[in-house]
């Protein structure tokens, strides 16, 4: 595990069809409306046009099998699934896929050019309004309906102008190159709509085989001194609070690819990650499988870190606190070849953008020790990383 927030994975990314030897170039052609950009420590692509979309994501083996034997385009799909498993996938067959190495630290953060936007924003629930949500959920733990459940906010951004979305990618990327950066386009009507965003977490990735897990759970804002910075992410890997959360999410995760992989290698302690605005307790589980990544994470999703535990309470808890419906926010971005191979993340640090609107997401995981100003001061500082790209 690197200390930067990403996974040491499973060497370099196969090629299946046109390369672009700079990254920074290729994310520079990504436009809204026009295709997906997904990228990663594995290397990134750029995926345009639409042969096919897909709803469902139970098609996706036979429509990739009818595209290998076709030839009409690459036998990938890629896009995002929703947070609610039943809901509707925003999944594409590309007519052209273009791959690139790693970004790196090849991609510059924009320079904005005439006056700022202006911006008009509302929370939702305002601050207070969330506090009292983390209050009703550890009042459930306390009459023990839930162990562990991940509460949301948004905050709902309008601009005077139509938000520059190549440049808030592009300052995603800058700002976490080692990361997970994507951009998926969304069914809409009208101006075109984008999934953006900037996870640190690995859901799952297969290549030849070799499968790896990446949850993440247990977090801490960083701090400005570096002194400081390095005592919160110790006093976070010593926290018993946020060791209990990570341990369940660790759980979870390890029983259902327990069933789908072999050779399952699951660490017995957690280790530090960082990113730009956050420390996070991490654990990196290997193992094998003949199933496809989007299988995979299908099988994961929603795994505790984004929904909680049991399950069925956490999500009726969600439903009925929430004043919002999630969409993609903490469903999944990536893709999978027909092959089987692929990469899936959560899309956490992410939002969705449409003209001169944007909706930003942040979350946090409670369990009994939680308290509420803390959760809502953990969301603040989650929203930073979208807030930075703007």
């Amino acid at each position: 595990m690197t200390s930067e927030g990403t996974v040491e994975l499973l060497g370099a990314m196969a090629v299946p069809d046109a390369p672009c030897d700079d990254p920074a170039a290729l994310l520079a052609r990504w436009r809204p409306g026009r295709g997906t950009w997904f990228s990663g420590p594995r290397g990134g692509l750029l995926a345009d046009g639409a042969l096919r979309r897909l709803e469902e994501p139970d098609d996706v083996g036979a429509v990739l099998d009818e595209v290998a034997a076709s030839g009409s385009g690459p036998a990938l799909v890629v896009g995002a699934l929703p947070f609610d498993p039943a809901g509707a996938a925003a999944l594409v067959v590309p007519r052209e896929v273009t791959w690139s190495p790693a970004l790196g630290r090849a991609v510059e953060a924009p320079v904005a050019g005439g006056p700022s936007p202006r911006w008009g924003s509302r929370s939702l629930p305002e601050p207070a309004g969330y506090e009292a949500m983390v209050a009703e959920a550890l009042r459930r733990m306390g009459a023990g309906d839930l162990e562990k459940v991940v509460l949301a906010r948004v905050l709902d951004l309008q601009a005077d102008a139509p938000v520059d979305q190549a440049a808030m990618l592009r300052g995603l990327a800058a700002r976490d190159p080692s990361g997970y950066v994507f951009a998926v386009d969304l069914p809409t009507v009208g101006a075109p709509r984008t999934l953006l965003g900037a996870s640190p977490e690995l859901l799952i990735s297969r290549r030849d085989g070799e499968v790896i897990a990446n949850p993440l759970a247990g977090s801490a804002p960083r701090r400005r001194d570096r002194a400081d910075d390095e005592a919160a992410g110790a006093d976070l890997l010593d926290s018993a609070k946020d060791r209990h959360e990570h341990a369940l999410v660790v759980t979870d995760v390890s029983a259902a690819l327990a069933g789908v992989c072999d050779d399952l290698e699951v660490p017995a302690e957690p280790s530090l990650i960082r990113t730009d605005a956050m420390w996070h307790l991490s654990t990196t589980i290997r193992g094998r499988s003949s199933r496809s990544a989007l299988d995979l994470a299908r099988a994961l999703h929603p795994t505790p870190a984004v929904g909680g535990v049991p399950r069925d309470a956490a999500s009726r808890a969600i439903t009925e606190l929430e004043p919002f419906d999630r969409g993609f926010y903490t469903g999944m971005v990536g893709w999978t070849d027909s092959s089987g191979d692929g990469e899936w993340v959560v899309a956490l640090r992410c939002g969705e953008v449409c003209g001169p609107s944007a909706r930003l997401y942040a979350g946090a995981g409670l369990v009994p020790a939680s308290v509420p100003s803390a959760e809502l001061a953990e969301t603040t500082a989650k929203l930073e990383t979208m807030l930075a790209s703007m």
